[in-house]
């Protein structure tokens, strides 16, 4: 009678234990946007971004679903119900106090200004700037100094719904540059040749800029938060994407 007793709580911990270990492992959803090489449905691993996400969560023993949409409706699904977050997103003070608890870095690219080949720009500081029409992705978080440099009226911003429509416009002398991550610029390039030979990047950096998940300010978007977090101490990121 004893020894039955004993193989029952055995055998009852052991069912326990592999519902526990069932109820932990979790798939969590993400959504983002096509912003090549960082994220993309089409690109190999969904892109370094997804790569890096997707081994954080299984470091962790988790699985992730990411799902692409145009930049605002990856923002506003992410922040959604039956998801946790969205991303790659830039740090801002604004986004952290509003409905974003940021991931720690999660790699990193650097931000520059795409100008033309014909017109290249002469500058050291933004003030040099001034007078100038510099394109910018709606939604996208500006560079506060051209931000506050726009808002004084020193310069303006035009924004459009995506990067690659600011490359055409800086080839077609339309507006004098776009703010761009060097990566994202050189990738569009290749793969649209009739834009190789018309634009560059400007040989001065805006900033290298660290790259993270917004995660929902919810139980299961802080939940996801910590395990991500945690994962990515556990995980080698690509050296295009490293932290400096």
């Amino acid at each position: 009678m004893i020894r039955q007793g004993i193989a029952g709580l055995a055998l009852a911990l052991l069912v326990l234990g592999q519902t526990h270990a069932t109820a932990r492992a979790e798939t969590f959803r993400l959504t983002s946007l096509d912003w090549p090489p960082y994220s993309g449905a089409t690109l190999p691993d969904q892109g370094y971004s997804v790569k890096v996400a997707r081994e954080a969560f299984a470091a962790m023993g988790h699985a992730l679903e990411v799902e692409f949409y145009p930049w605002k409706r990856a923002v506003q699904t992410g922040l959604g119900e039956g998801y946790v977050g969205y991303f790659p997103e830039y740090h801002s003070d604004d986004l952290a106090a509003g409905a974003c608890a940021f991931s720690d870095p999660a790699g990193s690219g650097p931000l520059g200004l795409v100008e033309s080949t014909r017109a290249p720009l002469a500058w050291t500081t933004l003030d040099d700037l001034k007078g100038r029409h510099i394109g910018v992705v709606s939604g996208y978080v500006t560079t506060p100094g051209l931000a506050e440099r726009a808002r004084a009226g020193t310069l303006v911003l035009e924004a459009v719904t995506d990067d690659l429509t600011n490359i055409r416009k800086v080839a077609a002398g339309r507006i004098d540059a776009a703010e761009i991550d060097a990566n994202v610029m050189t990738w569009l390039v290749d793969q649209n040749p009739e834009l190789k030979g018309s634009v560059q990047m400007s040989p001065h950096l805006l900033d290298k800029k660290k790259l993270y998940v917004c995660f929902q300010k919810t139980e299961t978007g802080s939940m996801a938060r910590s395990i991500f977090n945690e994962g990515l101490k556990k995980i080698t990121l690509p050296a295009v994407m490293a932290v400096q």
